[in-house]
């Protein structure tokens, strides 16, 4: 949590050193906007004091860009408008409303949007559009969506290029490589870092030396601890060429466990003595019990128990004042430990039992945020899609208002038997236009209806798994599975909108459901999810397709059979097509027909139907083949099984 918020303020808020000369600039634009009668400069002004607030006073920043946006509005100062809605959710998220910052977000790439572009606002328009998209990546940030961080980070990254600005372009790296490390994904997080430092060393970028560290941490956590020196090295000129107490203490702590790895106590903890010092001297509470857990962790590892103790004391005490969950939980569990190394076993469980209440609160207040972070999402998919449509609709009738002046014209031009004629031929092309463009709506709202249609009584299955967890196995197990299922509704949600979503959160949509599955039926089957290295990350496929077939799979296929069943799905792609085979060593098709003679096939058919149908638009949108066949394995005489094999044109998607 605390890295995350640190990146954040390097990102956005980076420049403390500059914060000291800003009263004087705020005085001079207050002077300036009281001296205009004019509503664009007064809205400017206002904005230019409100973004200026960000680095200092979070509430002034409020008052200012609520002026700017109230003038804007009253004059329909539309580029201005945008502009006090990026420092309205700015601040917002810096005082931590996360909900109302993300609408004002989007409120203000949907103004940057529908500006009218000209030669003199192109460059303004694409900025402001490429800050509210990267304000949205930090809100996701902060909810660890990363996966919704990411696509907004490499969406204002790309923007930011095309306009040139590289100073942004790099914030926006250094943000996609900690999205990136928080997901474990180390060397795609490193990739970005040393990207983004490649343009604040071009720059002289005062950002520098964090990126630097954040390298330096990711070497060192990879065990090259050559090449983390190399840059913690670097990382401290930068930080003394631009001094920052916060960014200098961070580093100490972490030069202080590379000297701790490499066994130099005395360099460690003259570190992190710095590091203390340097925390201290800005009273960062914070960053003063991050140091104290790591000495006493120090301490206590090399068998100086009663200093541990002390230390952790002291770091639960800073805890305890900032009200920082985690690191209350960390030094109660150090305290424990190290009176049981003294041997003092009332203190150990004394802490221990403090230690298990912090945890149980901790999980309790992260099962809070991310209901409410699920819910933030689902407002912020339903707020865009409204506004999306808005659009569309503003956009059909200003098409219609220009087509409607044009034919005016021409009547005015033209004699009336010639007029009547060609009002004649314009109006049947015009009906024949709409027409086919009606179709071409209707085909896709179709399918998207279609892919829309996931199975309802497996979620009803599913609640009633949940209900009898509850009864037979305890509420842990039925919050690991409400858990999963709650995972697998919001995958759903998320893909519902597209047409086609990339192969990997197809796979990981699908890996969900067999999971969910095999809690299900209580670990009845194993399965497997293999991908051919070979298929490219950007291919992509119409979502909810492949499901129906690995439900039927379990279903009717491995859970009527005695032994534990397997179930297997492999992605392959040639030059035109990308297969996707499922085998399962079930009872086979002719058997599973005989199980369901008794029973109401409602579901399967309407399934099988309406895949039926997406696959023929597949063929008749892309006018290449896609088809799916149906086998049933034998060998010797025996039925080993059945084999689905699905065939669907290669597609991309961006393409």
């Amino acid at each position: 949590m605390c890295m995350r918020l640190f990146t954040f303020l390097v990102a956005f808020l980076f420049c403390v050193s500059w914060v000291f000369a800003q009263d004087t600039i705020i005085d001079s634009l207050q002077n300036k906007v009281a001296q205009t009668s004019s509503p664009l400069e007064k809205a400017k002004g206002y904005n230019a004091i409100a973004n200026l607030y960000k680095y200092s006073d979070p509430n002034k920043m409020l008052e200012f860009g609520k002026k700017a946006l109230s003038i804007s509005e009253d004059n329909n100062l539309n580029i201005q408008t945008g502009n006090a809605y990026l420092n309205l959710g700015t601040a917002n998220i810096i005082l931590g409303d996360y909900k109302t910052a993300m609408d004002q977000f989007v409120w203000a790439k949907s103004i940057f949007e529908e500006v009218p572009e000209t030669t003199q606002n192109r460059e303004e328009t694409k900025m402001g559009t490429a800050k509210a998209i990267g304000y949205m990546g930090v809100v996701f940030s902060e909810q660890s969506n990363y996966t919704k961080a990411l696509e907004c980070y490499l969406k204002a990254a790309k923007m930011y290029e095309d306009l040139q600005d590289m100073g942004q372009a790099s914030k926006i790296f250094n943000n996609i490589g900690v999205a990136y490390k928080s997901q474990g994904a180390t060397e795609k997080a490193l990739e970005y870092f040393l990207k983004a430092l490649e343009i604040q060393v071009e720059l002289a970028d005062v950002n520098k030396g964090i990126t630097q560290t954040n390298i330096a941490n990711i070497y060192f956590n990879q065990d090259r601890l050559e090449k983390a020196f190399q840059y913690y090295t670097a990382a401290k000129s930068s930080i003394d060429e631009n001094p920052n107490p916060r960014a200098l203490g961070e580093w100490y702590n972490n030069i202080g466990r590379y000297y701790s790895a490499q066994n130099y106590p005395d360099k460690t903890l003259d570190s992190w003595e710095r590091a203390i010092k340097s925390f201290k001297s800005i009273g960062d509470k914070f960053g003063l019990a991050d140091t104290y857990l790591l000495i006493a962790e120090f301490q206590k590892e090399n068998n100086n128990a009663t200093q541990a103790v002390a230390t952790a004391n002291t770091a639960l005490q800073l805890a305890s004042e900032t009200n920082v969950l985690e690191q209350i939980a960390v030094a109660e569990k150090l305290l424990s430990d190290s009176y049981a190394q003294i041997g003092n076993t009332s203190k150990a469980l004394q802490h221990y039992k403090a230690y298990s209440t912090a945890r149980d609160s901790l999980y309790k207040r992260n099962d809070v945020r991310k209901a409410v972070e699920a819910a933030m999402n689902y407002e912020f998919e339903k707020k865009e899609l409204l506004r999306k449509e808005e659009n569309q609709k503003r956009e059909l009738l200003l098409k219609e208002e220009a087509k409607s002046n044009t034919m005016k014209l021409l009547f005015g031009a033209l004699i009336a038997l010639l007029l009547f004629g060609i009002g004649f031929l314009i109006y049947n092309r015009q009906q024949l236009k709409k027409t086919l463009t009606l179709q071409k709506e209707l085909a896709e709202y179709e399918q998207k209806a279609l892919h829309l249609q996931m199975n309802p009584h497996f979620v009803f299955n599913c609640l009633g798994s949940i209900s009898s967890f509850i009864v037979q196995n305890g509420t842990d197990s039925a919050i690991k599975y409400l858990s999963k299922f709650s995972k697998l509704m919001r995958l759903t949600l998320e893909y519902s909108k597209e047409s086609l979503i990339p192969i990997d959160k197809e796979i990981e949509s699908l890996q969900n459901y067999l999971e969910l599955e095999q809690l299900r039926f209580n670990n009845k089957f194993n399965f497997s999810i293999t991908k051919d290295p070979a298929i490219e990350d950007d291919v992509a496929l119409p979502p909810l397709l492949i499901q129906p077939f690995i439900e039927n799979s379990i279903i009717h296929g491995v859970v009527p059979k005695q032994e534990k069943g397997e179930i297997s799905i492999s992605f392959s792609v040639s030059e035109t097509s990308l297969q996707c085979i499922i085998i399962d060593n079930g009872v086979g098709i002719e058997q599973s027909r005989k199980n369901k003679q008794n029973l109401v096939l409602a579901h399967k058919s309407m399934a099988l139907g309406i895949i039926q149908k997406r696959l023929e638009m597949i063929t008749e949108a892309t006018q290449k083949q896609a088809n799916i066949s149906i086998e049933e394995l034998a060998q010797n005489g025996e039925v080993t099984g059945t084999k689905v094999v699905l065939q669907l044109p290669l597609q991309y998607e961006n393409g």
